[in-house]
């Protein structure tokens, strides 16, 4: 998965949590404390497009919207670290040693909710 910038981050932020497609143009008034140009949304847009995070309409003026939700943008960049690890049992071992109790919790309840024939675990 390609890496962002600050700007690219900032941005697909901004259309994750605004409700429905945007112009490049709202987006712009929307980081008007940025003063960011026209000119360089677009550019942002266009990498983003490129990168696959983010999709346009055909209509006049365009309105973008993120492909995927955070959730599944998340999940990838979890995949893709996982898939880095030159031992992925001792790297899920490491994780799972790492998290707090309620995550041991959720994990068990999400796991169990994949896998129906699963016996429950205390």
């Amino acid at each position: 998965m390609n890496t962002l910038g600050e700007l690219e981050r900032t941005v697909l932020e901004h259309l994750w949590a605004v409700e429905g497609p945007v112009t490049a143009t709202r987006l712009r008034d929307d980081f008007a404390g940025r003063n960011l140009a026209l000119t360089t949304v677009h550019t942002v847009l266009t990498r983003l497009e490129q990168k696959g995070f983010v999709e346009h309409d055909d209509a006049r003026p365009r309105q973008f919207r993120a492909r995927g939700s955070r959730e599944e943008h998340v999940a990838d960049l979890m995949h893709e670290v996982l898939g880095q690890a030159g031992d992925r049992q001792a790297a899920l071992a490491r994780f799972v040693g790492s998290v707090g109790d309620d995550e041991v919790r959720m994990l068990r309840e999400l796991l169990a909710a994949a896998d129906p024939d699963a016996a429950p675990q205390r």
